[in-house]
């Protein structure tokens, strides 16, 4: 066991992400049952919503698993209190101020892990008390950092100056990046754009069938004047930056993106006018799989990978 294993009682440090329109109850059990920490994505979810989802995860699955929420996103206050009421032992917080909630989940005794993508954050999240942070980088689908500073610089930037357990996140998707991501400092992984395309993600089926057409270069950060997106290169995006060319001010680009974007996109289908939020690692991404199947995978190229390591490929 490591400290990621024991603080979420898990067998595998691994993290799925809480992605919106992606996370839902089956995606979150199916990674709980999996041996990982499941994720409900809250952030598009009314507070009913988030019930059914938590009742039917704790329906699917004996394993623990939390719930993603963004702090941003209205009736943040419905879900805390739908949370605990539930029992939710576990909660990632994201996009907003850690300082609001964690005390108050910890007096309730959740355990708290806030999402960063910089060093000065993470030591913010550390100061309001959380348990563990994800840092995640650049590479990472939807939305990001402002400083596009790469998962590889960004993890032992973070270590150097934290005290308590680390995720590393943003373009991690094997067992290979995994065991990277562990050297540089980090303690566990949290994945998204990998079980974005799975079989039991909520994503709909023509989403992911884009993710598994991706490539290098297919993916783009943008409207970092709104909230930098990680978004597939599609219709929308090319209006988005035909937008940029004709110099367009915040409040264009904010009535160009309008409402639902994300929600037409990925849980609708519409691969045109939708925004897909993806991370460049969907240009790896071959196949969808059953959960199960892709938490095997991952961890037998972790095993493969640690067993190189001390082949001769690495004696200098």
């Amino acid at each position: 066991m490591n400290s990621i294993t024991s603080l979420f009682h898990i067998q595998y440090p691994i993290i799925q992400a809480g992605m919106i329109w992606c996370s839902g109850w089956e995606l979150a059990s199916a990674a709980a049952n999996a041996g990982c920490l499941g994720l409900i994505g809250s952030g598009s979810m009314y507070p009913e919503v988030l019930r059914d989802h938590i009742c039917k995860t704790k329906a699917a699955t004996q394993n623990p698993f939390g719930v993603n929420v963004p702090m941003l996103y209205p009736d943040i206050d419905k879900h805390m209190r739908i949370i605990i009421d539930e029992g939710v032992k576990v909660v990632f917080t994201s996009a907003g101020n850690p300082k609001t909630w964690t005390k108050i989940l910890k007096d309730e005794g959740i355990t708290v892990v806030h999402v960063v993508s910089s060093v000065k954050f993470a030591l913010k999240a550390q100061e309001a008390g959380v348990d563990a942070v994800v840092a995640e980088g650049f590479e990472a689908g939807g939305h990001n950092g402002r400083d596009e500073t790469t998962t590889f610089c960004l993890i032992p930037m973070v270590k150097r100056e934290l005290g308590i357990p680390l995720i590393a996140a943003g373009g991690i998707a094997s067992g290979s990046a995994m065991l990277a991501a562990m050297v540089l400092g980090a303690d566990g992984v949290q994945i998204g754009s990998r079980f974005a395309a799975s079989a039991e993600s909520s994503a709909h089926q023509s989403f992911k069938n884009e993710i598994v057409k991706a490539k290098e270069g297919d993916t783009m950060l943008t409207l970092k004047e709104l909230a930098p997106v990680r978004l597939l290169k599609n219709k929308f995006f090319e209006e988005v930056q035909t937008a940029y060319a004709n110099c367009a001010s915040a409040e264009d680009l904010k009535t160009l993106l309008g409402r639902a974007r994300a929600k037409r996109g990925m849980f609708e289908g519409d691969l045109e006018n939708g925004e897909l939020e993806i991370g460049q690692i969907s240009g790896l991404i071959d196949e969808v799989k059953p959960v199960a199947h892709i938490v095997d995978e991952i961890m037998a190229e972790y095993r493969q990978a640690r067993k190189a390591v001390g082949g001769a490929k690495f004696d200098f």
